[in-house]
């Protein structure tokens, strides 16, 4: 199930290489709520960590999101999971891209290729 919500970049973190096989980036946005903004920190995994690349701290971003909770135990003791993965960041409000000029200097989306790797789930 997919989740959308719109805030400003707060901060950004480098890329962390987890595993030789995987890796995460995480970002915290900052969410308009009444009189106390909350602070909600999300995750990026494998290709879709170059995905905060292009946004700076203090842009205005749209983030589409799945919710993951997982169950882990260690040594008897069970502890619970709860990530924001992000899959999609948009521009949001004022800094939304200049529309291509007319003719079509770019090209469809239909037209571009499909890479199959951007689909491959850690889990």
């Amino acid at each position: 199930m997919a989740f959308e919500v719109e805030g400003k970049l707060y901060k950004k973190f480098d890329t962390q290489q987890v595993t030789d096989t995987f890796q995460k980036r995480e970002f915290v946005l900052e969410i308009e709520d009444g009189a106390y903004p909350q602070v909600i920190k999300f995750q990026l995994t494998q290709a879709n960590c170059g995905k905060l690349d292009g946004p700076k701290e203090g842009d205005k971003i749209k983030v589409t999101f799945n919710l993951r909770g997982r169950e882990y135990t260690k040594e008897g003791k069970t502890t619970f999971f709860t990530n924001l993965d992000a899959w999609k960041i948009d521009a949001a409000g004022g800094n939304q891209p200049a529309p291509p000029p007319q003719g079509g200097a770019f090209p469809a989306t239909s037209d571009a290729p499909i890479n199959a790797e951007m689909d491959d789930l850690p889990f």
